[in-house]
């Protein structure tokens, strides 16, 4: 499989460059996806046999009074991707998000649930999966949730970086969700890229997230725990902790529907964490 991937140091774009070196990477400098038909053009030149999106605006609280950046990243260059993929009837893996939900319920959201988003990422994240489907191409649209890795920023890094100075820290406690380690959506995608090679009928959007659900309180906890911190954690409403953008409270995925096309499991989350403070360790 000759792989074309947008993205070149976000987490997820990290992790496919270790499981996949061959692949072609295309940073920012390559292909700015404030410039679709670039993007486009990128896929057409390279002719590759499959695509993968791990690009993506993600500042959320940004996107609020940038919203039209947002537009341009995470709309209309995955439709100039899919439209490219079109053209060359090749599929396209584009990761997407839990922020296209209201995070209304308790339940977990099913890929068919209807798109509310709550905010401007959100916003732009649904009507790029909208404009992607319209183009016709095959693909698969990975909604997923909480990612953390060693590379980048994220919550993990930042819960260890703020224990440094403190032993009290307050985290938001009724947004519940499942943390997703990159290592494990980059092998997702992989996957899901080549059984789309082989089976275009499983076109659609799928979710795919860390279980059991927890919330952003637990999860920290756990993060001082396996990293063997003393901190105290306290547990406070979203309502304390007031940001630009609004956030689902309910951020569950159910990835029945992703099991039984790929074979992919929700990935235990608590390895993950294992694993990534390893890698952590051993980067200090």
């Amino acid at each position: 499989m000759s792989l074309l991937v947008f993205g070149q140091t976000g987490q997820v774009a990290r992790a496919l460059a270790r499981l996949a070196p061959e692949a072609t990477y295309l940073g920012r400098d390559r292909a700015d996806l404030t410039d679709p038909a670039a993007c486009a053009q990128a896929i057409l030149q390279a002719r590759p046999t499959a695509v993968i999106n791990a690009a993506a605006y993600t500042a959320v609280d940004k996107a609020e009074s940038d919203e039209a950046t947002a537009h341009l990243v995470n709309a209309l260059a995955p439709e100039a991707m899919a439209q490219a993929c079109a053209t060359l009837g090749v599929p396209l893996v584009h990761i997407s998000t839990d922020y296209v939900f209201d995070g209304a319920g308790d339940a977990a959201f099913l890929p068919t649930a209807p798109v509310a988003p709550l905010g401007a990422y959100g916003r732009t994240k649904a009507e790029g999966e909208a404009r992607l489907r319209a183009t016709g191409a095959v693909h698969a649209i990975l909604r997923t949730s909480w990612v953390f890795s060693a590379d980048g920023a994220n919550f993990v890094k930042t819960m260890l970086r703020l224990s440094e100075t403190r032993d009290r820290l307050t985290v938001v406690g009724d947004q519940t969700g499942g943390p997703t380690p990159a290592a494990a959506i980059a092998q997702a995608c992989l996957t899901i890229a080549a059984r789309l090679r082989e089976d275009p009928a499983l076109s659609g959007s799928y979710h795919f997230s860390g279980a059991p659900a927890t919330t952003w309180a637990a999860f920290s906890r756990a993060i001082f725990a396996l990293s063997g911190r003393k901190v105290e954690v306290v547990d406070i409403p979203t309502a304390d902790y007031p940001t630009p953008a609004r956030r689902p409270l309910n951020s569950r995925l159910d990835g029945t529907s992703t099991l039984a096309a790929f074979g992919l499991a929700p990935p235990d989350w608590q390895a993950g964490l294992r694993d990534t403070l390893i890698q952590l360790e051993a980067l200090a």
